[in-house]
Parts: structure tokens; C-alpha cells; sequence
């Protein structure tokens, strides 16, 4: 693949065929500079606005999409037909899985994990010629768990090391080491108190011992 001036990419890199680096958005940017880490591994299908910085390890799936305007971490991985819009800040070691949407002004912290069929909106106001001055997508914290098919909505906060239920639709702010399910879900009890019913052993017993897991550094 031939590089032109606007596109830097650090050393180690692994691109499949058919992969499109620096695309041009159609929105009017103040910089175009697409900036990529080293040992980036993009897969088939990817497809890479100009106009991001994005660190270290970068992993794709086949078919992922990163837009423009976008400020992203080391060691993150973007899998199979999923999305970043444009205008998000995402820290180091976040993994969002299959079939994903992250709309446009998402925050998305350090150690994150993003389950399958993820929807995050930013829209309060559809439809009305001014919904742009309102747009902003959700806050993830540190360490949030957000299941399968969970819908989050615009401007609310997910608190540390939460776990959000499979299929939940999140509508407000949810506090730190929670465990919510439902729709519109619903704070069930700290993470910190599940027990496994398979082996029955507390499988967040972790974060009361104070075993967080840390960010991966530039190596």
C-alpha cells in the first residue's frame, strides 16, 4: 500500500489486501494528519479516515471503520463490521467486539470491554435542525463491562467497573461498580457482589482486593 504524506504509520505494521488507509472525509477538518502507532495488524475490509491519532497495537477485524477526528489509545481492538464515528476519545486496552456502533462525541476510558450488537446513541433531539448543537454520545469509565445488544443513550455516564446486562437500554447515569440489566435498566447490585452459579466463587472478588487491571503502556 503506498502511503502519501498525510498518512504516518509507526514500524512492525500487518495489513491484509483490501484495506483503505486515509480516506478523506467529507466534512471540512482542520487536520487531516492520520497518525498510527506501531505494530498495527488491519485486517481485510478496513477502512481509515484521515484525521485521527490512534496509538500502539491497533487490531482490526474484517470490515471495521474508524472515521476522522478521532483520538484513540494503545492496544485497542475494533473487531469484525464495527464502528467509530468521528470525534470520540478512547483510552488504552479498549476492546469493542462484532457489530458495533460508537456515534460520534462517545468518551470511552482506559480498560474497557464492549460486548457484540453494542448501540451507543448521541442524538437528544432527531429530526430537529438543531440537534447537532446538542449531540453527545455516553461517557464509559474505567473498566466498564457493557454486554451483548445493550443500547446506550446520549450524555449519560457509565461508572467504573459497572456491568451492564445483555440487551439492557441504558437512559441514565449509572454509578461505579454496579450491576444493571433491564429496560430501561436498572442498578441490581454492586458488581462486587455476583456469585458465579456454576462454581460458585465471586468472580469480581478482584476489585475489593484492589487487582485493577492496568492499562497496557507504549512498549
Amino acid at each position: 500500500m503506498k502511503l502519501n504524506k498525510q498518512i504516518i504509520v509507526g514500524k512492525n505494521k500487518r495489513f491484509d489486501k483490501n484495506v483503505q488507509l486515509g480516506i478523506a472525509p467529507c466534512r471540512q477538518i482542520p487536520n487531516l494528519k492520520l497518525i498510527l502507532g506501531r505494530n498495527a495488524y488491519l485486517r481485510s475490509g478496513t477502512a481509515i479516515y484521515l484525521g485521527s491519532h490512534i496509538g500502539d497495537y491497533l487490531q482490526t477485524g474484517h470490515n471495521a471503520l474508524i472515521r476522522e477526528e478521532n483520538n484513540i489509545g494503545h492496544h485497542f481492538s475494533l473487531w469484525s463490521n464495527s464502528i467509530i464515528d468521528y470525534g470520540c476519545q478512547i483510552g488504552n486496552n479498549v476492546k469493542i467486539h462484532c457489530n458495533c456502533y460508537i456515534a460520534q462525541f462517545t468518551t470511552i476510558e482506559d480498560n474497557v470491554f464492549i460486548a457484540p450488537g453494542v448501540i451507543v446513541a448521541n442524538d437528544l433531539h432527531p429530526g430537529s435542525p438543531d440537534a447537532f448543537a446538542c449531540m453527545k454520545g455516553p461517557t464509559i469509565k474505567q473498566g466498564a463491562l457493557i454486554g451483548c445488544n445493550v443500547t446506550l443513550l446520549p450524555h449519560i455516564t457509565i461508572g467504573e467497573y459497572s456491568l451492564i446486562g445483555a440487551g439492557s437500554v441504558v437512559t441514565k447515569n449509572i454509578p461505579a461498580y454496579s450491576l444493571v440489566y433491564g429496560n430501561p435498566a436498572r442498578v441490581v447490585k454492586k458488581i462486587t457482589d455476583i456469585r458465579c452459579k456454576i462454581k460458585n466463587h465471586m468472580p469480581y472478588k478482584f476489585l475489593l482486593d484492589g487487582h485493577v487491571k492496568k492499562g497496557k503502556d507504549n512498549d
